[in-house]
């Protein structure tokens, strides 16, 4: 089992000015530790879950930006992208860009989307969920063209909802064929289904029906010839060590738990891991202890 550090609390008592010290030394830290990977919500405004509105949040892509020239070696993912808050075009531009910056470790983490109030909040465009669907689709669809040959494949792209007259992506993308693509969600009906048409990588919610949705996906997968175990499965936690590692047992039960379901990666935010001791602790005692997993 690998694990990925996620960054979707920036609520630091500490000025503003203070964040990106605070973030290049997570990211090191994260990078020295063992973590696989550190992903970013793409997001404009802080969740209900997490605070609040009043809550500050960061731009997803700057801030991976960012995080690539403080790292070396851990993957990069925005978990995971509304599809109707950036044109596909654009999208794949931009993690294309990531992608060459950071050496060739960008994902494309991307999904229906589930914040209509941020959306309607700074006038971006948030469709009907069917709709929404059929726009992820065509953004997955678009981006594989652009990361396709040497030039991507240039040849008009005539959807439902874009339009593209020459799908030209200089320069291009340096993981090849191209940067893994997650595609977030674990609905049975529409998202699995894309997962196993189009993803690398899915991103199911830590309950437990997900033996359920694996087989769901397992099934899909045999549909459209894909090999299921070439798909990366992954969920999300907390990573609450407690005080002085008093919590570490629980962390490895859930991780066991979620291995045992057939999860390969988890993402979580490291509790006061801006204070960096506990993100060093989980490379220490989490990251060995869960490997063989």
């Amino acid at each position: 089992m690998k694990l990925g550090l996620q960054i979707n609390d920036y609520s630091w008592p500490v000025d503003a000015a203070k964040i990106p010290e605070i973030l290049a030394g997570m990211a090191q830290a994260a990078d020295d530790s063992g973590f696989a990977s550190i992903c970013v919500q793409d997001h404009v405004w802080q969740s209900s879950y997490m605070g609040g509105v009043s809550g500050p949040m960061l731009e997803c892509y700057t801030t991976l930006t960012y995080l690539a020239a403080h790292t070396q070696r851990v993957k990069l993912i925005p978990l995971a992208t509304p599809v109707s808050y950036r044109y596909p075009g654009m999208l794949a531009k931009t993690v294309t860009t990531l992608d060459v910056l950071s050496g060739g470790r960008a994902y494309l983490g991307v999904g229906a989307g589930d914040y209509e109030d941020e959306a309607h909040g700074l006038g971006i465009p948030y469709p009907p969920l069917a709709q929404r669907y059929e726009m992820l689709e065509e953004t997955v669809q678009i981006c594989l063209r652009m990361w396709s040959g040497e030039h991507g494949d240039e040849r008009p792209f005539h959807g439902a909802h874009y339009q593209l007259e020459r799908p030209l992506n200089l320069p291009q993308s340096l993981s090849r064929p191209h940067p893994p693509i997650l595609i977030a969600g674990s609905g049975e009906q529409k998202t699995l289904r894309l997962v196993a048409r189009y993803a690398d990588a899915c991103n199911l919610r830590p309950f437990p029906d997900i033996p359920k949705k694996l087989d769901v996906l397992r099934r899909y997968c045999e549909e459209e010839g894909r090999d299921f175990d070439a798909i990366e499965r992954t969920s999300m936690i907390l990573f609450d060590l407690g005080e002085n590692g008093s919590k570490a047992g629980e962390i490895l039960e859930q991780l066991r738990w979620l291995g045992g379901m057939g999860i390969q990666t988890v993402f979580g935010r490291v509790i006061n891991g801006e204070h960096i001791t506990p993100i060093e602790k989980m490379g220490r005692d989490i990251i060995p202890a869960v490997a063989d997993l």
